[in-house]
């Protein structure tokens, strides 16, 4: 189930959009609340442009895109796909309702009406028939396992930004790719040092039979 839905700008973290999930079984969500304007005041361009972020029983993901953030707070066993599918969808209608007129706004929440769009959306990706059709949602989606997972009450907790953990996760990668590297380089040496002995035997066999049979 999707509980909640913002959409800020990253530059100020301003709110501009969001829709809370009326349900009885939803949780107390101002305290969730909270915590996603928190992160919005966090987020800056270097940030990790999609991340997962555990809260307790929840989880938040969101995206950011074109100095928009849009995030949801989900039930941990709600599919990480469909939701990054649901993000990508209301990024899409965001952008093509409100884009040029993102820069100007000055009060939060100025595009509450686009609440409308997000419930119909949220019916549409929660149905029990969408994850049975998730292979047919028309999105492109990058691989969603690889996409980084933290636990949001320590990150906010510790004052640190979504810079931070995205040089981490370059980091990783970088000593992966160095491994890699170091690796293929060994391999390759290994390689040659065959090759070499090879042609050092064929030359001391040369050097025999020259100097036993044709000197």
């Amino acid at each position: 189930m999707i509980l909640l839905t913002m959409i800020a700008r990253i530059t100020d973290g301003l709110p501009l959009a969001a829709s809370l999930q009326e349900e009885d079984r939803a949780p107390n969500l101002q305290e969730y609340q909270s915590k996603a304007k928190q992160l919005f005041r966090r987020l800056n361009v270097s940030s990790p442009s999609r991340c997962s972020l555990e809260s307790g029983p929840y989880i938040f993901h969101y995206l950011m895109d074109r100095g928009i953030c849009y995030l949801i707070l989900v039930e941990k066993n709600f599919s990480k796909r469909l939701a990054f599918a649901f993000l990508d969808d209301i990024q899409a209608e965001f952008v093509n309702q409100y884009g040029a007129k993102v820069e100007s706004v000055t009060r939060p929440y100025h595009f509450i009406e686009f609440e409308q769009y997000i419930k119909k959306a949220r019916k549409n990706y929660t149905d029990s028939r969408a994850s049975r059709n998730l292979s047919q949602i028309g999105v492109e989606l990058q691989d969603v396992q690889r996409i980084m997972v933290e636990n949001m009450d320590e990150v906010l907790a510790r004052g640190e930004s979504l810079t931070a953990l995205d040089d981490k996760a370059s980091h990783l990668s970088s000593l992966s790719k160095k491994y890699r590297d170091d690796a293929a380089y060994l391999n390759l040496r290994s390689v040659y040092a065959k090759y070499a002995v090879f042609c050092i035997v064929l030359l001391l066999l040369f050097a025999y039979v020259y100097f036993k049979f044709l000197w």
